[in-house]
């Protein structure tokens, strides 16, 4: 069973979240902001088989845990998937020069459709690639 680390401060958006992938046999564990998901990953023993950050949460925001996660030797191999509400360009160019796999917005697509956007990073990871996508939002 592959293992889902998600930090998202939104109660709703968890829980949707947490139906779809449990749902689709995968184990998520949560970070409710940015510092408990950088303290989670720098102490994680069985790691995550891949990341979700949302970008605008409390007390230190995605694009800090990323860079983190990428500048750690244990973590660095670990796709990062940014989910966000953000649809600018900037910011997407932004995730994917700090290292992320994958930039999605929230509004544009369902929990289903996420969690085959994971499934897509999980398989090109499998092949020891990292999932391409264009530095502008998906739609």
């Amino acid at each position: 069973m592959a293992k889902i680390f998600m930090a998202e401060d939104d109660p709703l958006m968890i829980r949707m979240y947490e139906r779809a992938f449990k749902t689709s046999g995968f184990e998520l564990e949560l970070a409710f902001d940015g510092e408990e998901a950088s303290n989670k990953l720098a102490k994680a023993d069985l790691l995550p088989t891949a990341i979700i950050l949302d970008v605008m949460m409390p007390k230190k925001n995605g694009f800090d845990v990323l860079k983190e996660v990428k500048q750690s030797e244990k973590l660095k191999q670990i796709p990062v998937v940014m989910l966000t509400n953000l649809a600018g360009a900037a910011d997407a160019k932004k995730a994917m020069d700090l290292g992320a796999a994958m930039y999605l917005v929230k509004s544009e697509h369902n929990p289903k459709e996420i969690l085959e956007k994971i499934k897509e990073v999980l398989a090109n990871a499998g092949k020891g690639g990292a999932t391409s996508t264009s530095p502008t939002p998906t739609t």
